[in-house]
């Protein structure tokens, strides 16, 4: 059992002061505004709930500053793709651990709680096969207990090298599986899971998206999901539009929400390139969008249809999918700042008056946590202890009230702001400090000399 007391705190029902929150089996058991603090309490300025990381792939961290050299003609998604692919020939088990701990550690100390680990690496160089098909999967269960981030793991099925089931090759192949030998590596990786990791750990699975299989294998796929979450790329690119257009006969998002069993569930990843009545049909199936400002701005996707989506009561959550930047922070503020540029406008993401940062802070973190299937997004008893500290005496925020305290973090704060997080109340960060920063960090320098070396 462990106590925090928080000077202040945001509760479903807003702000309290005082608040004493008691911990037990990594769950929220007692929640007493208007407290005292007491001997043994862990005292922090401001408690909010954790922020659920939806998409990241942790090995593309290592590639951040490699990828901003342009290459004669016009730079696209499609050139980085291909630098990726040959970066990841080179990677090795002991290399992708490595990496992933040091993402993992970053998204902590930046305030977020949990991860949804889409991991689509699955085997050797040229695509051979592990002796253990879980291995490279292994490795980032072993990063997750290292830095003690929440995990919900993805296993992606890739089965295609683009739609209209192009062979897969070059570094797509160390991705591919049939959906029969992808169905054996999701029953193995939910053993592995169920026998070494915390119980907060979630298995869900991710059909890469609809130009990586076919109609026929993705029906099967969602047939193995059991009710866990399921999260697809939809929508990324305006080529990627045309070539499903071309080979299904309907937009992507059209098509998957007239072809599968679309809910709650399902986490849409870069839903960019939608048409009006797409936006509102997708709000309207309950299905997460899993934005990614950073990475969607770094790529040159587009942004996405905010004001509509949320005008229709559209779910989103946030992930640093290509963890170039690992701020959380600055991903809200991307967010919003894209619809600005948009629009003409400010303050838009947000469906009627009121707090933009809460909006964005708070609608990002209920999301987020839906979409990775914890029950956690706001601090209440029963809920997971995803929780986040910040000190709103930071020069940036102590002039603000706590009514623009989310403002202020979403807007003005640095990733300083963040002091402490716990993770189904694991207790790893404490003053902006990772408890494993040293040694994670070592590891991965060296891990990246060797890596480099081998380039």
């Amino acid at each position: 059992m462990q106590t925090i007391f928080a000077r202040q705190a945001r509760l479903p029902g807003g702000w309290v002061q005082d608040l004493r929150l008691r911990i037990e089996n990594g769950a929220i058991a007692a929640l007493q505004p208007d407290s005292t603090s007491q001997d043994g309490d862990t005292r922090v300025d401001t408690l909010l709930p954790g922020m659920a990381n939806l998409h990241s792939h942790s090995f593309q961290r290592a590639m951040a500053g490699m990828t901003e050299h342009r290459a004669p003609g016009k730079d696209s998604f499609w050139t980085w793709r291909d630098l990726m692919y040959r970066f990841v020939e080179k990677l090795t088990p002991d290399h992708i651990e490595a990496i992933a701990a040091l993402t993992f550690m970053e998204m902590l100390e930046a305030g977020f709680t949990s991860v949804g680990e889409f991991h689509y690496l699955h085997h050797r160089p040229g695509g051979a096969r592990y002796a253990d098909p879980t291995e490279l999967s292994q490795r980032v269960f072993a990063a997750a207990m290292e830095t003690g981030i929440g995990l919900t793991h993805l296993p992606v099925l890739y089965s295609y090298g683009g739609a209209g089931q192009q062979p897969l090759s070059g570094g797509q192949l160390r991705f591919g599986n049939s959906v029969d030998s992808f169905v054996a590596l999701l029953e193995n990786t939910r053993a592995a899971a169920r026998r070494n990791m915390p119980a907060d750990t979630v298995v869900g699975l991710a059909p890469h998206s609809l130009r990586a299989t076919c109609p026929e294998e993705l029906i099967k796929a969602i047939s193995l999901q059991e009710g866990a979450p399921l999260h697809i790329h939809i929508a990324e690119q305006p080529a990627e539009v045309r070539a499903i257009q071309d080979w299904l006969g309907g937009r992507p998002v059209e098509w998957l929400l007239e072809n599968t069993p679309v809910d709650s569930s399902w986490c849409l990843i870069h839903a960019t390139h939608m048409t009006g009545k797409e936006t509102q049909q997708m709000a309207q199936s309950g299905a997460v969008a899993g934005l990614c400002p950073i990475t969607e701005a770094n790529l040159g996707d587009g942004p996405f249809n905010g004001p509509d989506f949320l005008g229709n009561d559209g779910r989103f959550g946030i992930g640093s999918d290509s963890n170039v930047r690992i701020s959380l922070p600055e991903e809200l503020r991307m967010l919003e700042y894209s619809q600005r540029l948009r629009h003409m406008a400010r303050n838009v993401m947000i469906h009627e008056a009121g707090s933009v940062g809460a909006s964005l802070f708070l609608g990002g973190a209920q999301g987020g946590a839906l979409a990775l299937g914890r029950d956690s997004g706001q601090i209440e008893v029963g809920g997971l202890a995803d929780l986040i500290a910040i000190d709103s005496d930071r020069p940036s925020l102590c002039a603000l009230p706590p009514s623009q305290l989310l403002d202020g973090f979403c807007f003005a704060a640095g990733d300083d702001a963040v002091t402490d997080v716990w993770s189904a109340g694991r207790h790893k960060v404490r003053q902006g400090r990772h408890a494993s920063r040293d040694s994670i960090v070592a590891t991965y320098k060296h891990c990246i000399s060797d890596l480099c070396a081998a380039l």
